[in-house]
C-alpha cells in the first residue's frame, strides 16, 4: 500500500488526484496540505504546512505553486519521501533545485502528466526533424480562465522539445502584438488563450509552402492528469533517487 500526501489538496487538481487515490486499493491518502486548510470540513487530515505533517508517507504528490518548492524539497529530504510534481511555472532556478535534491531523493517532474501529451512531444520532435527549416512552427495553447501562468508549462515543453532538434537555435516569440516586421525563420511562435472552463488544449502548427500540418491534443477532464500522476507515483516509489519524467515511463513500456 502506497501512502500518499497531496500538496495543494484543495486546488482543482489536488481534489481530482485525492479522489482517485481514495478509490484505489493500492494507495492510501494519509493527508493533505493546503494553505486554506481551515476551510476544509471533510474527513481527510489537512494541514496548512508540510511542517505540520507527522504521518508517515511514501510519496508527496504536488499540484500547488512554485513558491512552495523549498518547503517541499526540505520536507522530502528530511523524511526520505518520494515526490511527484505536476506544478507548473518553474523557472531555471527551480529546476536546478530539483536536480540537486534528486541526488538524495527520487523526484518525478512533469509540467503535464498526460500520457497523450508526452506522446505528442515525441511526434513533434520527429516532425520537426523531418520538415526541418522549410516549415514555420507555431504553438497555440488554450486553458480555463483561472489558470495563472501563461504560456502554459506544456507549451514550453513542446517548444523546448522542438528546439532541441534545431540545436536550440530557435527563439520564442510570445504573441505578435505591435510587431511591425515579418516573421523570422528562427521563430517558434507561442500563443496563450484563456477562457471558460477549457481543461487544456495544445495545437502545434507546421506551416510550409502550400501545405500545413497540425498536431493537436485536447484534454476533456483533469482525470487524465490525475491518472498520469498516479502512474508516476507507482513508478517513483520504486526508485532510491534521481530525477525522472514521463519519458522514463514511456520508454519502460517499450
Amino acid at each position: 500500500m502506497i501512502k500518499a500526501v497531496v500538496n495543494g489538496f484543495l486546488g482543482q487538481m489536488g481534489q481530482v488526484v485525492s479522489n482517485q487515490i481514495i478509490n484505489r486499493d493500492d494507495m492510501e491518502l494519509v493527508g493533505g496540505i493546503d494553505r486554506n486548510a481551515d476551510t476544509y470540513k471533510g474527513d481527510i487530515k489537512v494541514y496548512k504546512a508540510l511542517s505540520d505533517l507527522h504521518d508517515d508517507c511514501d510519496v508527496i504528490i504536488d499540484f500547488s505553486h512554485p513558491s512552495s518548492l523549498d518547503d517541499l524539497l526540505n520536507y522530502a529530504k528530511a523524511n526520505k519521501s518520494a515526490l511527484v510534481i505536476g506544478t507548473t511555472g518553474y523557472k531555471e532556478k527551480e529546476m536546478q533545485k530539483l536536480n540537486e535534491a534528486s541526488k538524495e531523493i527520487p523526484i518525478f517532474y512533469s509540467a503535464n502528466m498526460s500520457l497523450g501529451i508526452n506522446l505528442l512531444l515525441s511526434l513533434v520532435s520527429k516532425t520537426a526533424s523531418v520538415l526541418g527549416e522549410d516549415f514555420d512552427i507555431e504553438i497555440i495553447e488554450k486553458h480555463h480562465n483561472k489558470k495563472l501562468d501563461a504560456p502554459s508549462g506544456t507549451a514550453y515543453m513542446i517548444a523546448n522539445k522542438i528546439n532541441e532538434v534545431f540545436d536550440n537555435n530557435k527563439v520564442y516569440t510570445f504573441g505578435r502584438n505591435a510587431k511591425t516586421h515579418k516573421r523570422s525563420p528562427k521563430e517558434i511562435g507561442i500563443h496563450a488563450v484563456r477562457g471558460g472552463t477549457i481543461v487544456g488544449e495544445h495545437n502545434v502548427l507546421f506551416a510550409g509552402l502550400d501545405e500545413t500540418l497540425e498536431i493537436k491534443h485536447s484534454a476533456s477532464s483533469k482525470n487524465v492528469f490525475a491518472k498520469g500522476a498516479l502512474t508516476a507515483t507507482q513508478f517513483i516509489v520504486k526508485k532510491s533517487n534521481g530525477l525522472f519524467n514521463m519519458d522514463d515511463i514511456i520508454n519502460q513500456s517499450k
